[in-house]
């Protein structure tokens, strides 16, 4: 109950909550070098910071360091907000706050990863806040690797390799009654169902012809279209088609 209430000494059922227009009005004044009103508007606005660190509250992470770093983040976009944008200052600091703590804790991951892919990752995070804060939505992978210049697999990798890892119990879902955590949905590759499945899916690909199997091949395995298929193994699309459909009867059966 304690962190419900106090965190980092902060009476949290006492904290202040501004309007959209007293937001405006105090980093109109913020800008114009008013200190007073710069740390009226952080006092302001540190509920909002208490809602972003509830989405991590089942990390297993002192809630005092996360709201300190989602501070940081809550002062970071106060100082680069740009009033003259017709963007709600709420919707650009949350993913200002969340970047923070983000980076908070990967650099306190367990799991060691490279300067390079590391950086590439907090550029990535960094044009995906920008983008974010401009567009008012997320943006696609793309997106961040056109503006960066750098290839899109270059991206996925370095945003996967500083995710942090999730625990095997943690909780996915709870109605009240038992929880069901991360564990539970792990599928057992042993099964009976599943192996007996396997060796039948095998005997069934044997007994196809080897045109049929580089069709499905070419199809399944490369993503090739039927017309791509056609043109590279010298028949029609409809008869790629009908080889298609007829392996597939046969794996069926």
């Amino acid at each position: 109950m304690y962190n419900k209430v106090s965190i980092c000494g902060v009476d949290t059922a006492k904290l202040p909550v501004l309007r959209e227009a007293q937001n405006e009005a105090l980093l109109k004044r913020t800008r114009a070098g008013d200190n007073i009103a710069r740390e009226e508007l952080i006092n302001g606005n540190l509920r909002l910071v208490l809602s972003v660190i509830q989405r991590f509250t089942n990390r297993g992470e002192n809630l005092d360091d996360l709201f300190q770093v989602g501070c940081i983040g809550l002062i970071k976009s106060i100082d680069n907000f740009d009033i003259s944008q017709n963007v709600r200052f709420s919707t650009y600091a949350v993913p200002m706050i969340i970047g923070e703590i983000r980076r908070y804790l990967r650099d306190n991951n367990s799991i060691r990863v490279s300067r390079s892919i590391k950086d590439t990752a907090y550029k990535a995070m960094q044009v995906k806040e920008k983008l974010t804060a401009k567009t008012g939505k997320e943006p696609q992978v793309q997106e961040i690797a056109n503006e960066l210049k750098l290839p899109v697999e270059d991206i996925v990798i370095a945003l996967e390799s500083v995710v942090s890892p999730i625990s095997l119990y943690d909780p996915v879902y709870s109605d009240g009654g038992d929880t069901i955590y991360v564990l539970d949905q792990v599928g057992d590759k042993n099964d009976d169902n599943n192996w007996l499945s396997e060796i039948a899916f095998k005997e069934a690909i044997k007994n196809l012809s080897d045109r049929e199997k580089h069709i499905l091949s070419l199809r399944f395995m490369q993503g090739k279209t039927q017309m791509e298929v056609s043109e590279e193994i010298g028949i029609s699309q409809a008869q790629v088609s009908r080889l298609e459909k007829g392996a597939l009867q046969k794996i069926r059966e």
